[in-house]
Protein backbone atom coordinates (compact mmCIF):
# COMPACT_ATOMS: atom_id res chain seq x y z
CA UNK A 1 0.00 0.00 0.00
CA UNK A 2 1.56 3.53 -1.27
CA UNK A 3 3.12 5.62 1.55
CA UNK A 4 1.06 8.92 1.79
CA UNK A 5 3.44 11.68 3.24
CA UNK A 6 2.93 15.01 5.09
CA UNK A 7 3.86 17.01 2.02
CA UNK A 8 1.68 15.00 -0.43
CA UNK A 9 -1.27 14.89 2.79
CA UNK A 10 -1.54 18.98 1.85
CA UNK A 11 -3.24 18.30 -1.54
CA UNK A 12 -5.93 17.43 0.62
CA UNK A 13 -6.44 21.46 1.35
CA UNK A 14 -8.18 21.67 -2.26
CA UNK A 15 -11.36 19.56 -1.35
CA UNK A 16 -11.44 21.97 1.85
CA UNK A 17 -10.81 25.33 -0.66
CA UNK A 18 -13.27 24.21 -3.20
CA UNK A 19 -16.13 24.13 0.10
CA UNK A 20 -15.24 27.22 1.19
CA UNK A 21 -15.86 29.28 -2.74
CA UNK A 22 -19.06 27.53 -2.48
CA UNK A 23 -19.72 28.50 1.24
CA UNK A 24 -18.77 32.43 0.11
CA UNK A 25 -21.34 31.86 -3.17
CA UNK A 26 -24.13 30.68 -0.90
CA UNK A 27 -23.26 32.98 1.81
CA UNK A 28 -22.33 31.00 4.73
CA UNK A 29 -19.16 31.02 7.10
CA UNK A 30 -16.32 29.52 5.83
CA UNK A 31 -14.59 30.25 9.32
CA UNK A 32 -16.72 26.54 9.85
CA UNK A 33 -15.70 24.72 7.05
CA UNK A 34 -12.05 26.02 7.88
CA UNK A 35 -12.06 25.97 11.74
CA UNK A 36 -13.46 22.18 11.85
CA UNK A 37 -11.47 21.13 9.32
CA UNK A 38 -7.94 22.55 11.24
CA UNK A 39 -9.60 20.62 14.47
CA UNK A 40 -9.97 17.60 12.70
CA UNK A 41 -6.58 17.20 11.49
CA UNK A 42 -5.61 18.21 14.71
CA UNK A 43 -7.62 15.79 16.65
CA UNK A 44 -6.57 13.03 13.79
CA UNK A 45 -2.85 13.82 14.30
CA UNK A 46 -3.41 13.79 18.02
CA UNK A 47 -5.50 10.37 18.37
CA UNK A 48 -3.02 8.99 16.25
CA UNK A 49 0.15 9.76 18.35
CA UNK A 50 -2.19 8.72 21.48
CA UNK A 51 -3.25 5.31 19.43
CA UNK A 52 0.47 4.08 18.86
CA UNK A 53 1.14 4.30 22.46
CA UNK A 54 -2.04 2.81 23.40
CA UNK A 55 -1.22 -0.34 21.03
CA UNK A 56 2.50 -0.64 22.54
CA UNK A 57 1.13 -0.59 26.16
CA UNK A 58 -2.69 -2.16 26.34
CA UNK A 59 -4.19 -1.56 30.13
CA UNK A 60 -7.61 -2.12 30.87
CA UNK A 61 -7.72 1.18 32.98
CA UNK A 62 -6.36 2.91 30.25
CA UNK A 63 -8.77 1.88 27.44
CA UNK A 64 -11.59 2.46 30.12
CA UNK A 65 -10.36 5.80 30.24
CA UNK A 66 -10.61 6.45 26.51
CA UNK A 67 -13.69 4.78 26.34
CA UNK A 68 -15.45 6.91 29.03
CA UNK A 69 -13.54 9.84 27.26
CA UNK A 70 -15.27 8.95 24.17
CA UNK A 71 -19.13 8.58 25.62
CA UNK A 72 -18.62 11.82 26.97
CA UNK A 73 -17.62 13.63 24.04
CA UNK A 74 -20.40 11.66 21.74
CA UNK A 75 -23.12 12.49 24.31
CA UNK A 76 -22.15 16.10 24.08
CA UNK A 77 -22.12 16.12 20.52
CA UNK A 78 -25.15 14.16 19.96
CA UNK A 79 -27.36 16.86 22.23
CA UNK A 80 -25.44 19.53 20.37
CA UNK A 81 -28.67 20.33 18.31
CA UNK A 82 -31.49 20.39 20.86
CA UNK A 83 -28.26 22.82 23.19
CA UNK A 84 -30.41 25.48 23.69
CA UNK A 85 -33.06 22.41 25.78
CA UNK A 86 -32.63 20.87 28.79
CA UNK A 87 -33.00 17.00 29.84
CA UNK A 88 -31.58 15.74 26.77
CA UNK A 89 -27.46 14.83 27.71
CA UNK A 90 -28.14 12.27 30.28
CA UNK A 91 -30.51 10.32 28.50
CA UNK A 92 -28.08 10.74 25.46
CA UNK A 93 -25.19 9.23 27.92
CA UNK A 94 -27.03 6.49 28.89
CA UNK A 95 -28.55 5.50 25.33
CA UNK A 96 -24.72 5.85 23.81
CA UNK A 97 -23.33 3.43 27.10
CA UNK A 98 -26.40 0.58 26.40
CA UNK A 99 -26.10 0.89 22.61
CA UNK A 100 -22.41 0.28 22.35
CA UNK A 101 -21.94 -1.79 25.04
CA UNK A 102 -23.95 -4.19 23.47
CA UNK A 103 -22.66 -4.42 20.29
CA UNK A 104 -18.94 -4.34 21.33
CA UNK A 105 -20.08 -7.69 23.54
CA UNK A 106 -21.43 -9.30 20.38
CA UNK A 107 -18.39 -7.99 17.98
CA UNK A 108 -15.90 -8.91 20.26
CA UNK A 109 -17.03 -11.96 21.91
CA UNK A 110 -19.46 -13.83 19.61
CA UNK A 111 -18.00 -12.92 16.39
CA UNK A 112 -14.65 -11.91 16.67
CA UNK A 113 -13.76 -14.46 19.62
CA UNK A 114 -10.85 -11.74 21.01
CA UNK A 115 -9.88 -13.60 24.49
CA UNK A 116 -8.22 -9.65 25.84
CA UNK A 117 -11.18 -7.75 25.17
CA UNK A 118 -9.07 -4.36 26.53
CA UNK A 119 -6.97 -4.58 23.22
CA UNK A 120 -6.75 -1.19 21.84
CA UNK A 121 -5.82 -2.08 18.20
CA UNK A 122 -9.30 -3.91 18.88
CA UNK A 123 -12.09 -2.31 20.84
CA UNK A 124 -11.18 1.78 20.47
CA UNK A 125 -11.60 1.35 16.37
CA UNK A 126 -14.74 -0.38 16.68
CA UNK A 127 -15.82 1.95 19.77
CA UNK A 128 -15.18 4.35 17.55
CA UNK A 129 -17.62 3.67 14.59
CA UNK A 130 -20.20 2.50 16.74
CA UNK A 131 -19.87 5.70 18.91
CA UNK A 132 -20.33 8.10 15.99
CA UNK A 133 -22.56 6.15 14.10
CA UNK A 134 -25.23 5.76 17.84
CA UNK A 135 -24.20 9.25 18.08
CA UNK A 136 -25.41 10.50 14.59
CA UNK A 137 -28.83 8.55 15.07
CA UNK A 138 -29.35 9.85 18.85
CA UNK A 139 -28.22 13.57 17.17
CA UNK A 140 -31.33 13.18 14.54
CA UNK A 141 -33.55 11.39 17.11
CA UNK A 142 -33.38 14.39 19.41
CA UNK A 143 -33.88 17.21 17.07
CA UNK A 144 -37.03 15.63 15.82
CA UNK A 145 -38.52 14.85 18.71
CA UNK A 146 -37.87 18.36 20.18
CA UNK A 147 -39.30 19.74 16.66
CA UNK A 148 -42.12 17.59 16.52
CA UNK A 149 -43.01 18.78 20.53
CA UNK A 150 -42.67 22.13 19.66
CA UNK A 151 -45.34 22.03 17.06
CA UNK A 152 -47.55 20.40 19.79
CA UNK A 153 -47.53 16.63 18.67
CA UNK A 154 -48.08 14.03 21.14
CA UNK A 155 -45.46 12.36 22.76
CA UNK A 156 -45.94 9.24 21.14
CA UNK A 157 -45.97 10.72 17.92
CA UNK A 158 -42.86 12.64 18.67
CA UNK A 159 -40.87 9.32 19.64
CA UNK A 160 -42.07 7.22 16.28
CA UNK A 161 -41.40 10.31 13.92
CA UNK A 162 -37.97 10.69 16.01
CA UNK A 163 -37.35 7.34 15.49
CA UNK A 164 -37.65 7.16 11.97
CA UNK A 165 -35.87 9.91 11.43
CA UNK A 166 -32.94 9.10 12.77
CA UNK A 167 -32.62 5.63 10.86
CA UNK A 168 -33.08 6.86 7.15
CA UNK A 169 -29.40 7.61 6.95
CA UNK A 170 -28.42 3.79 8.08
CA UNK A 171 -31.31 2.02 6.69
CA UNK A 172 -29.73 4.20 3.11
CA UNK A 173 -26.39 3.26 3.95
CA UNK A 174 -27.63 -0.75 3.98
CA UNK A 175 -28.79 0.09 0.38
CA UNK A 176 -26.21 1.28 -1.30
CA UNK A 177 -23.06 -0.59 0.01
CA UNK A 178 -21.66 -2.25 -2.52
CA UNK A 179 -23.90 -0.97 -4.92
CA UNK A 180 -23.12 2.77 -4.71
CA UNK A 181 -19.82 2.65 -2.64
CA UNK A 182 -17.68 0.77 -1.03
CA UNK A 183 -17.70 1.59 2.55
CA UNK A 184 -14.75 3.38 4.31
CA UNK A 185 -13.44 0.15 6.65
CA UNK A 186 -13.49 -2.40 3.20
CA UNK A 187 -11.88 0.23 1.27
CA UNK A 188 -9.27 0.70 3.83
CA UNK A 189 -8.57 -3.00 3.82
CA UNK A 190 -8.54 -4.09 0.05
CA UNK A 191 -5.96 -1.21 -0.09
CA UNK A 192 -3.82 -2.54 2.68
CA UNK A 193 -3.52 -5.95 0.71
CA UNK A 194 -6.57 -7.86 2.65
CA UNK A 195 -8.59 -10.19 0.48
CA UNK A 196 -11.61 -8.76 -0.48
CA UNK A 197 -13.52 -11.43 0.94
CA UNK A 198 -12.37 -11.12 4.13
CA UNK A 199 -12.73 -7.49 4.22
CA UNK A 200 -16.08 -8.00 3.27
CA UNK A 201 -16.57 -10.12 6.61
CA UNK A 202 -15.46 -7.62 8.71
CA UNK A 203 -17.64 -5.12 7.04
CA UNK A 204 -20.66 -7.07 7.15
CA UNK A 205 -20.32 -7.23 11.08
CA UNK A 206 -19.44 -3.35 11.15
CA UNK A 207 -22.85 -2.84 9.18
CA UNK A 208 -25.43 -4.90 11.30
CA UNK A 209 -23.53 -3.64 14.97
CA UNK A 210 -23.73 -0.12 13.51
CA UNK A 211 -27.14 -0.45 12.43
CA UNK A 212 -28.18 -2.20 16.04
CA UNK A 213 -26.27 0.09 18.05
CA UNK A 214 -28.02 3.53 15.67
CA UNK A 215 -31.43 1.82 16.33
CA UNK A 216 -31.09 0.62 20.22
CA UNK A 217 -29.36 3.83 20.83
CA UNK A 218 -32.03 6.45 19.51
CA UNK A 219 -34.99 4.51 20.94
CA UNK A 220 -33.34 4.19 24.11
CA UNK A 221 -32.78 7.80 24.24
CA UNK A 222 -36.31 8.45 22.87
CA UNK A 223 -38.10 6.12 25.27
CA UNK A 224 -36.03 7.62 28.02
CA UNK A 225 -37.35 11.06 27.39
CA UNK A 226 -40.96 9.85 26.90
CA UNK A 227 -41.08 7.92 29.86
CA UNK A 228 -40.91 10.65 32.32
CA UNK A 229 -42.63 13.20 29.84
CA UNK A 230 -39.93 15.27 28.98
CA UNK A 231 -41.44 18.84 28.16
CA UNK A 232 -38.99 20.90 26.53
CA UNK A 233 -37.40 23.78 28.72
CA UNK A 234 -35.15 26.01 27.58
CA UNK A 235 -32.20 26.94 28.97
CA UNK A 236 -32.57 29.74 31.52
CA UNK A 237 -29.60 32.84 30.27
CA UNK A 238 -26.72 33.39 32.30
CA UNK A 239 -26.88 35.95 34.12
CA UNK A 240 -24.07 39.04 33.39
Amino acid sequence: MPTISWLSLMWCSIPVLLVCVIYVYWQGRISEVLSASARMTVQLVGVGYVLVALFGNPSPWITAAVLSLMIVAAGWISVRPVQQMRGFFKPALIALGVAVAVHLLISLKLVMGVETWYEPRVIIPLAGMYFSNAMNAISLAAERYASELTEGKSLEKAKTTAFHAAMIPQVNSLLAVGVVALPGMMTGQILSGVSPLIAVRYQIMIMTMVLGASGLGAATMLWLLSRKGQSLRLKEPTAT
